[in-house]
């Protein structure tokens, strides 16, 4: 059976021993960097199936590296910071992450965390009779938006889109119930895992990275909808 690999990018040596060593011990195989340069490097000769990113590296800033993760690949990303504030969390996750661990952190609650990304990517890699689909592809405003659950792709006038995990389960989620609002709280539970345990306007941040995705207009989205001190709705037909 193939061990699954993981990428651990962070400039202090003990975190990066710590990290490397209780991922291995739970079935990894984990490669490190100590700056970001050698974690680009690294993922493009591995590719490994998850990241763990540092936002404070000393040659390219996490968050730089994070966007170039974001160009090449959907991966799914935990960043890791010392900055606790809501708003430094909320600047981490516009960037394309799926989650992050604030510094410093139980390595059990890592791991946790990494569990339940790989858990959401896993399902959306489930064939189709799987999953609570009532078809494999829907295609919306006359083809403009199409997405295949069962192939796990989503096109905008046929043109492949890079979404991440998170953005991928909550897209899923709006679109097979069109018109239904859902609350954050829901979306969380049913795009990012009952294990989440992040506030819950972490939703804003992926919607408003996918908004710049599929709509035309962030300003005025036809797909995603906002139900103003409620939630959010699927707007395509």
């Amino acid at each position: 059976m193939n061990r699954q690999s993981i990428l651990i990018a962070d400039d202090e040596p003990k975190i990066l021993k710590a990290v490397a060593s209780f991922f291995e011990s739970r079935g990894f195989n984990a490669v490190t960097a100590e700056n970001g340069r050698r974690a680009l490097e690294i993922f493009d000769a591995e590719g490994p199936e998850l990241v763990v990113l540092d936002l404070m590296l000393p040659d390219i800033s996490g968050e730089r590296v994070c966007r170039e993760l974001r160009r090449r690949s959907r991966v799914p990303i935990i960043m890791l910071t010392a900055k606790a504030a809501e708003e430094d969390l909320i600047a981490g996750l516009s960037l394309g992450s799926d989650d992050y661990v604030t510094k410093p952190f139980s390595l059990k609650e890592l791991y946790a965390r990494a569990q339940a990304v790989l858990r959401r990517v896993e399902s959306e890699r489930a064939p189709r009779s799987e999953r609570a689909a009532s078809s494999a592809r829907r295609s919306f405003r006359n083809g403009e938006l199409t997405i295949d659950f069962e192939e796990n792709a989503v096109r905008k006038n046929g043109v492949l889109l890079n979404l991440t995990p998170s953005e991928a389960g909550i897209l899923y989620a709006l679109a097979k119930r069109p018109g239904k609002t859902f609350t954050r709280d829901e979306l969380i539970t049913l795009a990012l895992g009952g294990e989440f345990d992040g506030f819950d306007r972490a939703i804003d941040n992926h919607i408003k990275n996918l908004r710049r995705k599929i709509e035309d207009d962030t300003r005025r989205p036809v797909y995603i909808l906002t139900a103003h001190g409620l939630g959010y709705r699927f707007g395509g037909e």
